[in-house]
This record gives structure tokens, C-alpha cells and sequence, in this order.
């Protein structure tokens, strides 16, 4: 790593040699453990036979491990060289534009080939997968960020991928489809006549825009059907936000560079994995070094888990297919309305983001789409770079704060995740643009309905 940069410096840059060895695994850290998961017919303690069908073991050794730093394989480091270590912004530009003291930062993730920062946990578990004779790999995606990065590391690892993509973004995001399909994936949109979870959906709501938690109940059923297949999920579970920590551990050695430390750190948050992968690592720091860092997780109004939901035991899918999580929910059956933040349309949050929201390390906001495409713009016209819809969620909180700091004449520090790119997403900017966009609402009878249906006796 290079000396500290000039007083005027843009980018901070992490020569390959600064690819992170290891992954953090925040479970080891924990002011308290997390609730255990359930099997969903015992209630009791799963167990990784338990998981088998569903994971390889590797992965399921590091969902369930509580080592603080995991090694991060060979194989897996030499295809993460191809964009990662991933640049550092301080955003100069947008700060003259807002006239703020502030100090703002945000960690580029939209380098990577997919455009995101999902091929951080792409990569790793579909090696996993090729590692113990998987053929064949089923998953879910929203916006279609996480989908295109399996299709991706598909194609490195040689699998054959299946991705059940969210109806709403099938049709809206017809980029992202095209992106998958010529990575090779098969890509499906769901809810779908393939599946029995599917057909069931389709049933009583033949027009339904369907959600994160159908398309899991429908990739975890195609799964478990053959023995080559194994099932992949891009954000939620520990081990996928282990992967993402690879964000954070290189965004402490660049602030470190620029010779600063965030006062603050903020992420979106749909299932959680790219808010963890920029915050787990700054935690530990805030722990180990007894700082007053900020965590601000950023989800949409119109799908408000930590802000609106229960902290409870819930089903990850709507067929009730996968293990019992205790995380923030608005209930396995509720169906968010189609803003075009897909991949922030999920009813639950990550067990270990949702357990330290209700312990007070992290404190939840939302906001409505509107105002946060345009922050998005606002953003794009001082940095050049257009935002996805899901990062337009973290822009919107890093503008709010940088203006609190104009109003007061702190200068803090704010540090957010730029976790991908808007390019596959131009039909929602058009849409935008075009004054189509509306803000959407929640139906509070729906949520309260799936609700009243959480599991009993955990």
C-alpha cells in the first residue's frame, strides 16, 4: 500500500498484492450469539445434515462457524483480481455541489464484471459447489444484479445455472435477462409453471408481480429434486455476508490512505449483504477500538423490514421450504408492491444484520423511490457515475447526512456503499424521467395478514 495521497486526492487505490487473504466472520464477535435456526417440522436446532440437500459442506461450515477469520481459497482470490481491490471515491465534486463541510466517500463496487457487488459471493460458492461434483445450480434474483453474477461464475466454474427471476423485473429489467441468457444461465420468471410453489402462486394470483420469497421457494424446490443440484442464495444467510466483508476490509486500509475514518457508515438493504460487507468490518473495528462509528441501514418505504417489520421467527421463502430465521420480517407471504429497487423486495433482513438492529448497533431509516432517484441524479451529475436503483437507497442517506452537516458545520466523515452500476437499469431512469414513477404503498392489511401468519411454538 502506497503513503498517505495528496490533500486533494479523488481515488484511493489498493495495488493486488492488498487482496484481503481472508474473509471476516462477524459471528465471532457478537455482543450476544445469534438465535439458533430451526428446523421448520422439529423447531429444533438445525443441523448441517439438516442443510445437506440444499448447500454443499462447505458452505454450511461457514454458515454455522464462529471462527473470526475464514481463508479465502486460491481459486476464488485469482478470479477476484480481476476487479477487486475496488476503488475508494471521495466524492470532491458532489461535496462543492451540496456546499457541505461534510467529507464523503463511497467504495465502488459497480467495477466488478457483473456490475455489482454480488460476484463477491458468486465466485466463492459456486467454487464451492464445482469443488464437491455440483452440476447444476438454482437460485432466485430481483433485480437481477445477483442472478448476473451466478450466471457469471457459472461460467468461470463450468456449472449449468437456473435463476428464477422476480415477474416484475423480468419484464422491467429485460437487460439483466439478456445479461444471464448469454452467460449461459436459463433464467425464469417467477412465480412460474415449473414449480408446484409456482403453479400455486399463479393459481390465486395469475398476475402477480411476485416476490424474493416465491422465487426462493421455487429455486430450493428445483433444487432438492436432483442430486447434481444444489441451491445458491445471493444475500440473508452468514455465509453470504462473510463473502461480502471483503468490501469493508479493503475500504479500512483506503480510508487509512486518505489519512480519514468515517464518522459514519451507511449501506442499503434488502436482504442485507452489501450494508454488511461495508459495515461487519468497520464494526469490529468500532469494537475492538472503542470508536463512535455511525451504521445506517437504508431500505425502501415500501418494503420497511427493520423499520416496520417484527423481530420474530419466519419462513426465508413463501412456500415454507427453508429452515426458521429470527430476523425482522413483514411476514413469508407478503408481496411487496413493484417499485424498481428489485433487489431490495425481500420480506425478511439478514438473522445477524436484524439481530444487531435490535441490539442498537445499526440504526434502520427508509425512504420513498422518489426521492430516492433523485438523489441518484443528483449524485450522477457531481460523480458521473449513475447509481442502481438499490444504491440510489444509500446515496439518498449520504445526501441527508452531508446536509444535516451543511445545517450544523460538522464535518463528518461518511462513508457509503456504491454497491453497483444503473446501466441494465435505464428503463427505470426513462420511467423516472418521464414523471411515470410514483411512490408506492404497502398494504398494511396484507403484511398484518402475514403476520398474524408467523410459526408458532418457536
Amino acid at each position: 500500500m502506497s503513503d498517505k495521497v495528496t490533500s486533494d486526492s479523488v481515488k484511493f487505490l489498493l495495488d493486488e498484492e492488498h487482496l484481503p487473504t481472508h474473509w471476516y466472520n462477524i459471528s465471532a464477535d457478537l455482543p450476544e450469539p445469534l438465535a439458533p435456526v430451526l428446523h421448520p417440522g422439529t423447531k429444533q436446532p438445525i443441523t448441517p445434515d439438516d442443510l445437506a440437500p440444499i448447500f454443499p459442506r462447505a458452505v454450511i461450515e461457514q454458515e454455522m462457524s464462529t471462527e473470526r477469520e475464514v481463508e479465502i481459497p486460491g481459486p476464488v482470490r485469482e478470479v477476484y483480481r480481476q476487479w477487486r481491490p475496488s476503488p475508494l471515491f471521495r466524492a470532491r465534486r458532489l461535496e462543492r455541489a451540496l456546499n457541505t463541510p461534510a467529507r464523503i466517500y463511497y467504495k465502488y463496487e459497480g467495477v466488478s464484471p457483473a456490475g455489482s457487488h454480488k460476484p463477491n459471493t458468486a465466485i466463492p460458492q459456486a467454487f464451492y459447489n464445482k469443488v464437491e461434483g455440483v452440476k447444476r445450480i438454482t437460485t432466485e434474483t430481483g433485480a437481477g444484479q445477483w442472478g448476473s453474477s451466478l450466471a457469471l461464475a457459472g461460467t468461470f466454474f463450468g456449472l449449468e445455472i437456473v435463476v428464477f427471476m422476480v415477474r416484475v423485473s423480468f419484464d422491467g429489467k429485460p437487460y439483466r435477462r439478456a445479461y444471464m441468457e448469454t452467460m449461459g444461465a436459463q433464467c425464469i420468471a417467477s412465480p412460474s409453471d415449473q414449480t408446484e410453489s409456482g403453479r400455486a402462486i399463479l393459481k390465486g394470483r395469475p398476475d402477480s408481480t411476485g416476490s424474493l420469497g416465491i422465487a426462493i421457494s421455487e429455486a430450493v424446490e428445483m433444487a432438492v429434486q436432483r442430486d447434481d443440484t444444489r441451491y445458491a442464495l445471493g444475500s440473508v444467510l452468514n455465509h453470504v455476508l462473510l463473502h461480502q466483508t471483503v468490501t469493508g476490509i479493503e475500504a479500512i486500509k483506503q480510508m487509512d490512505m486518505a489519512d480519514d475514518y468515517p464518522d459514519m457508515v451507511i449501506g442499503c438493504t434488502g436482504g442485507g449483504s452489501n450494508f454488511a460487507g461495508i459495515a461487519f468490518p468497520f464494526l469490529h473495528q468500532k469494537w475492538q477500538r472503542g470508536l463512535d462509528t455511525e451504521f445506517i441501514a437504508v431500505e425502501p418505504s415500501a418494503c420497511p423490514t427493520l423499520t416496520k417489520g417484527a423481530f420474530a421467527y419466519d419462513f426465508g421463502d413463501t412456500a415454507h421450504l427453508t429452515p426458521l430465521v429470527k430476523m425482522y420480517t413483514l411476514g413469508s407471504s407478503f408481496v411487496p408492491p413493484g417499485f424498481h429497487a428489485g433487489g431490495l423486495r425481500y420480506h425478511g433482513m439478514a438473522p445477524q444484520i436484524s439481530h444487531l438492529a435490535k441490539l442498537g448497533h445499526i440504526a434502520p431509516r427508509s425512504y420513498n423511490q422518489l426521492e430516492c432517484f433523485a438523489a441518484g441524479i443528483e449524485f450522477a451529475k457531481a460523480e458521473g457515475i449513475l447509481p442502481a436503483p438499490e444504491a440510489n437507497h444509500a446515496v439518498k442517506a449520504a445526501l441527508h447526512e452531508a446536509e444535516k452537516c451543511r445545517e450544523t458545520g460538522e464535518s463528518k466523515a461518511i462513508l457509503f456503499n456504491l454497491c453497483g452500476h444503473g446501466h441494465f437499469d435505464m428503463q427505470a431512469y426513462i420511467d423516472y424521467n418521464a414523471g411515470k414513477l410514483q411512490d408506492l404503498v404497502y398494504d398494511d392489511a396484507e403484511v398484518a395478514m402475514a403476520l398474524a401468519g408467523l410459526p408458532s411454538g418457536c
